[in-house]
């Protein structure tokens, strides 16, 4: 695509111009913000470098002449500091938008911002927010990137920079006007000693480009003066030349791409050597029946499951149940923003984006919407989807990952849903993790090419990045989506791998259910979601870990017929179970324990069927097949929230 680049001056901003171009995207313009008193070198804003930045104007000399520069004065503060960004009256970031929709205007084939975020949840999101209310992409390669790995690659691919800034212990403008080549094992070595950004992520230090391998002009640093901002800062005031130079080098465009699977996932491979045959399956027979909705308050999370419609089309439908839902959610004096997370149903993939317009209208806009997974899968001849969530009902901390960014990390958030929400209370955080398919993160396809067991492993790779980057990591359950071309116990086997090399033999074992369904987003071929869970650290607590023995109540008993996982999330305890006795699943659904609770029962749609005829009430979800965490088919499989 085409693309306007955001720059500072800065490394970061200039070596990923380098990755956008390395992925075949055409550079159209630059764009900078500057302090609106251009005798003023630091701001100390936020957001933005503004060191060095009366040097700016060379660089559309240095790239290309070709190539516009558009700059803009900074009239904003920092007004909004939030971790996430909503439009805000006298914010610097609504000059960026002021920016780049001039560079939109000017330019309307322009459809991607690069932005050289590496760290920085509060600069992404704050460029993708611009992004999306101008319909761009974000490409942010550097984003998540190992740092080490990273300066030393802008080192030998020819990126020239040195520091104009620096505010960190044990740097010192001693330091100022060194080389990054330079630098690096000065850094290195403070990385060691006080956990020192090497790429000055933290603020350590600013750098100013000197020279790039795609630049056809360079600077030469004419002077060098420098300021003592405060006590712990000090920064250079810089003049340059412009220079010529003997070419520029495409010789970065030939180095490889970043590993698509990390060393420990990459060991993950051994698994394909197991000789797994997929299940085929005969068609089921279409059932006409209505399942009636279903939701249950249970510790801090309402419940709400099989909403449907009766009307005539996809678009109908589902503007019906979304407002059957929002019905329901406020009745129970809640609002659509406390939604955690979204199931949804359909009927026939194909569809998706019909839905998905309706679907997107009324959760845009909305700071970190639900997590969701959808699958195809059998429905009631009637209904074309199915929708269920969980809904948040104490007055708890939300946060999230909402990760719009095209990288290298895990794939871009391409639609109305977080990559992951999380609910903080005094003493647990509980998140629900949105499905994951294979994409290759660069270009956002999936690569068919890959073996079966490759594609699942980098699917869970990016599941597992999600709960690492929002450092909610004990699993709860772990949810396999796969259609009839992946064998449930190949998926079995990586599991257990995953568990014991990469969890490092954590007892996650048995926390996984895999589920055959029709057919999955982007036409892929399997799926992970899950529920993950972390205690909250309470420096005056009590910190023994001496578990407490736990009486058998009539609830445990009544869970004697099952081989159950039992996992405690503060107020409420999650159950999950399988079986093929279809009387003792029966026999549950009977019981009057589970008033006041929560039951999902899984199952094909037939025992579904049969299930709700009887009058039982629970959250039905109607898959092909149901295996447990061995790969082995069951007849159906329950998770019991008490």
């Amino acid at each position: 695509m085409k693309f306007v680049a955001l720059i500072s001056g800065g490394k970061d901003s200039f070596y990923n111009i380098m990755q956008c171009m390395k992925n075949g995207h055409e550079l159209q313009a630059l764009a900078n913000l500057h302090p609106s008193d251009l005798n003023v070198d630091e701001l100390d804003s936020f957001m933005f470098q503004t060191v060095g930045h009366d040097v700016i104007e060379y660089y559309r000399q240095c790239v290309d002449e070709d190539v516009p520069l558009y700059r803009r004065a900074i009239t904003g503060g920092s007004t909004n500091v939030s971790l996430e960004y909503e439009v805000t009256a006298n914010d610097e970031i609504e000059d960026l938008y002021e920016l780049l929709k001039k560079v939109k205007t000017s330019h309307p084939d322009v459809e991607g911002v690069s932005c050289g975020a590496i760290l920085s949840h509060y600069q992404r999101t704050r460029v993708e927010n611009v992004c999306e209310r101008l319909g761009l992409t974000c490409l942010a390669y550097l984003w998540q990137s190992d740092q080490p790995q990273l300066m030393k690659e802008m080192c030998e691919l020819g990126l020239e920079a040195i520091l104009v800034k620096v505010a960190a212990i044990g740097l010192s403008e001693k330091h100022l006007g060194k080389l990054l080549s330079e630098m690096l094992p000065i850094l290195t070595k403070l990385n060691a000693m006080y956990d020192v950004h090497v790429c000055g992520e933290g603020g350590e230090f600013e750098t100013l480009v000197l020279d790039a391998p795609f630049f056809k002009r360079k600077l030469q640093v004419k002077n060098l003066n420098v300021i003592n901002h405060s006590q712990d800062a000090s920064y250079l005031s810089i003049e340059v030349n412009i220079v010529k130079k003997d070419g520029t080098s495409a010789q970065f465009l030939e180095s490889g791409f970043p590993p698509l699977l990390q060393a420990g996932f990459e060991t993950l491979k051994h698994t394909c050597e197991i000789p797994c045959e997929s299940e085929k399956d005969e068609p089921f027979p279409e059932n006409s029946f209505t399942v009636r909705p279903y939701y249950s308050k249970c510790g801090s999370r309402l419940y709400v499951g099989n909403l449907t419609s009766g009307l005539k089309t996809v678009e109908e439908q589902t503007r019906a149940i979304l407002l059957q839902l929002k019905q329901i959610i406020e009745k129970h004096n809640l609002l659509l923003q406390h939604i955690q997370h979204m199931t949804v149903l359909v009927q026939d993939m194909t569809d998706f984006s019909r839905l998905n317009s309706i679907y997107e209208s009324v959760f845009q806009g909305f700071y970190l919407p639900p997590s969701r997974v959808c699958v195809e899968t059998t429905l009631p001849v009637s209904c074309k989807l199915q929708i269920s969530c969980v809904a948040l009902q104490a007055e708890n901390f939300k946060s999230g990952i909402h990760i719009r960014s095209r990288s290298y990390w895990a794939p871009q958030n391409i639609g109305p849903y977080s990559q992951a929400i999380v609910d903080t209370s005094d003493t647990l955080k509980v998140a629900t993790l949105s499905g994951q398919i294979p994409l290759t993160p660069r270009s956002m396809v999936i690569d068919e090419t890959m073996t079966h067991a490759s594609q699942a492993i980098l699917s869970l790779q990016h599941l597992h990045r999600v709960k690492s980057l929002i450092s909610v990591g004990q699993i709860a359950c772990v949810t396999c989506y796969i259609t009839d071309q992946v064998s449930s116990k190949l998926v079995s086997e990586i599991w257990k791998s995953y568990v014991a090399e990469i969890e490092h033999g954590q007892d996650f074992s048995d926390r996984l259910l895999i589920l055959q369904v029709k057919a999955l987003p982007r036409q892929a071929i399997v799926e992970w979601g899950g529920l993950t869970y972390e205690k909250v650290i309470d420096m005056y607590a009590d910190d023994s870990d001496e578990e407490l023995e736990i009486a058998p109540t009539p609830r445990v008993q009544l869970m004697t017929s099952f081989k159950c996982t039992a996992i405690s999330l503060g107020d409420s305890t999650i159950h999950k179970f399988t079986g093929d006795d279809l009387d003792a699943l029966i026999d549950f659904l009977r019981s009057p324990l589970l008033e006041y609770t929560f039951v999902n029962v899984i199952s094909d749609l037939g025992t579904i069927h049969k299930l709700s005829n009887m009058g039982f009430s629970a959250e039905w979800t109607p898959v092909l097949n149901v295996h447990d965490s061995e790969g082995v088919k069951k007849m159906y499989g329950v998770l019991w929230v008490v």
